[in-house]
């Protein structure tokens, strides 16, 4: 435990420098989960429809619109989790096959993953569990880059740190991470994830 926590404290500066970094990344405008308003899926703008009826809630994808069905009265919190939840059954539909195809390609195993908001990461791996994390707000960017994150993580259960045998494992099996890199961190992220 003491290891870990000097090696956390070395790398102070850096873990501020990516905080620092994310606070200023571009933010969406807040969203409110009413008619017509833009919502993102896989990097493509969509217009959200919403329809009130004394049913189950439901979310649908038609071309470039997003069907939200909800009882009437639904309040902003109740339309932002249902949408919330669509994403991670969205996500659930592809992350597996990811995995699948990259833990024969690295020759590794995992052993479980999780979908989470999360406020300054994309992803994150216990390289002794054998889990990796994804931020569902992957969801709204270009799926390679969803793809990118996920091998990220997976390497990491070869080398835990961002060394130069790190580099080179990237390199070697996603040689456009770079510009993967870059283009995550410059497209905007969700505004709610920064409030207060």
């Amino acid at each position: 435990m003491e290891v870990a926590r000097a090696y956390a404290i070395s790398r102070l500066g850096w873990i501020r420098q990516q905080q620092e970094r994310f606070r200023n990344q571009a933010r969406e405008a807040p969203r409110c989960f009413v008619e017509r308003e833009s919502h993102y899926l896989w990097g493509r703008r969509h217009l959200l429809s919403v329809i009130y009826r004394d049913v189950k809630p439901t979310v649908t994808l038609d071309h470039k619109r997003i069907t939200l069905i909800v009882r009437p009265g639904s309040q902003l919190a109740k339309r932002s989790a249902i949408i919330h939840d669509w994403h991670k059954e969205l996500l659930h539909e592809v992350v597996p096959t990811l995995i699948r195809k990259w833990e024969a390609k690295l020759k590794v195993k995992v052993t479980g993953y999780f979908l989470q908001r999360m406020k300054t990461k994309w992803g994150s791996c216990n390289h002794r569990a054998g889990n990796i994390r994804l931020n569902t707000e992957l969801i709204k960017k270009p799926k390679d880059l969803l793809e990118y994150v996920v091998v990220h993580e997976m390497i990491h259960l070869i080398e835990p740190t961002h060394n130069e045998r790190f580099i080179a494992l990237l390199q070697k099996h996603y040689p456009t991470w770079r510009e993967a890199r870059t283009e995550l961190n410059e497209l905007p992220v969700a505004a709610e994830i920064w409030k207060g």
